[in-house]
């Protein structure tokens, strides 16, 4: 199920066209690990472009790239640089989720005001949700960008979206990319269009995400 999910998602951040927002995971190398509007890291060097992004030279933990001809100096362990889409808007930066009985991160939360249930997944690329979650959260998915994913039951069709909210306890964050797919999920995937915006830290039966800086 993980892995029908995780495909599903990997096959809508492919239609996003502009970067919005571009953090620096890490360093590969000479390669920039890059998360691009909350995608999977990818590694590119210097002269090469990604969804977007040219990176122009890396030294130490920092890279220089180019997106719609400015330039802007990432560092490993900042915030994604908002460079177009609308701003991140916080209220508190600390969450910290208790294993559960499974194993898993699961925490009460909120979507636009509305109360869901998330399960922590760090490999889905998107927030994530089913139709059914959808309609009760009153969200008009059928209107967002639409596709379809290539899976071993055939194409899935899935919707991508824009949340105005996400919010876990005291912490709330803006303008998060989603994804719709059909039918119903038990949980709503809290993916990395969320998380990559955190640094995530386990310790012992907890898991620790903070606001990075």
């Amino acid at each position: 199920m993980r892995a029908f999910l995780a495909a599903l998602f990997a096959a809508a951040a492919s239609a996003a066209a502009a970067a919005d927002a571009v953090a620096l995971q890490g360093m590969l190398g000479n390669r920039a690990l890059l998360i691009v509007n909350g995608t999977a890291p990818k590694g590119v060097t210097p002269g090469e472009t990604h969804m977007g992004v040219k990176v122009l030279s890396t030294l130490g933990d920092q890279a220089l790239v180019e997106i719609d001809g400015k330039r802007h100096t990432l560092r490993v362990g900042d915030a994604p640089a908002n460079v177009g889409g609308p701003a991140v808007a916080w209220r508190g930066t600390r969450i910290v989720l208790p294993v559960s009985s499974g194993g898993h991160f699961v925490s009460a939360g909120a979507i636009n005001g509305k109360p869901v249930n998330f399960l922590v997944d760090t490999g889905a690329t998107t927030v994530a949700m089913g139709a059914m979650e959808a309609q009760r959260l009153g969200i008009d998915y059928r209107s967002g960008q639409q596709g379809q994913s290539s899976t071993a039951n055939g194409l899935v069709p899935n919707w991508r979206i824009k949340l105005a909210s996400v919010r876990i306890g005291d912490v709330e964050v803006h303008e998060v990319d989603a994804s719709v797919l059909p039918g119903s999920m038990p949980y709503v995937l809290l993916g990395n269009t969320f998380l990559s915006r955190f640094q995530l830290r386990q310790s012992n039966d907890q898991l620790v995400l903070e606001r990075r800086f």
